[in-house]
């Protein structure tokens, strides 16, 4: 995490490249107000002064690592990102999708390889939960699937976002974060924004896009 923090205290600007499912995409749940990735624009290019930093998302809703690995040169190689926050799983985990949790492991480890081959930091993350009793066609695979994100990261030393065991800290307020089973709402989003200024030592409280009201 270390490099990722050194780039917020440079004087080049950064691209951050957002990459994942409809979680990350973040339209539709969270009814017209900001997602993660646009809060983490807010915070560093408005408020941290980073003006020619340049943040950009081509998550897609329904995606799974598959889908990543199949349009990694589109949406991540041809912009030439310098950190790529990966968060993916959700849909892995469908059996609908018959993704075993090997094949999981591998194309994340293929979509690491990927990142680093062109020159970005790839940030591994974790995601929101399900919420009890629901989607149980996700929920019996989810946990292993997030341990394998874990796993890649302390093996491959890589920076790890673990948004789930946030969520899991904070397990009186899921009802307060989500839209549905698996989807957080706005407040969800900005629960995600929160642990990602933590881990990266950018969070404030006094700061608008740090704090879990709309102005």
């Amino acid at each position: 995490m270390e490099r990722v923090k050194k780039l917020l205290k440079s004087n080049t600007p950064v691209k951050w490249l957002f990459y994942g499912d409809s979680i990350t995409h973040g339209s539709l749940h969270t009814f017209g107000q900001r997602d993660y990735a646009e809060l983490f624009s807010e915070r560093v290019r408005s408020e941290l002064g980073r003006s020619m930093d340049i943040v950009i998302t081509t998550a897609i809703g329904g995606n799974n690592t598959r889908d990543l690995l199949s349009g990694f040169d589109w949406r991540v190689a041809q912009f030439k990102p310098n950190v790529v926050f990966i968060m993916i799983g959700m849909n892995d985990c469908s059996e609908n999708n018959d993704i075993t949790i090997e094949e999981f492991e591998s194309n994340l480890e293929e979509l690491v390889r990927k990142t680093g081959s062109i020159g970005a930091i790839p940030v591994l993350q974790t995601t929101c939960p399900i919420l009890p009793g629901q989607a149980p066609d996700r929920s019996q695979f989810f946990d292993l699937n997030m341990d394998s994100i874990r796993k890649i990261a302390s093996v491959q030393g890589l920076p790890l976002i673990d948004h789930r065991q946030f969520w899991q800290d904070n397990s009186d307020k899921h009802s307060f974060w989500m839209s549905n089973a698996f989807h957080p709402n706005a407040y969800g989003h900005r629960a995600f924004a929160e642990c990602l200024y933590r881990c990266l030592d950018i969070y404030d409280a006094a700061s608008h896009s740090c704090r879990f009201y709309f102005p």
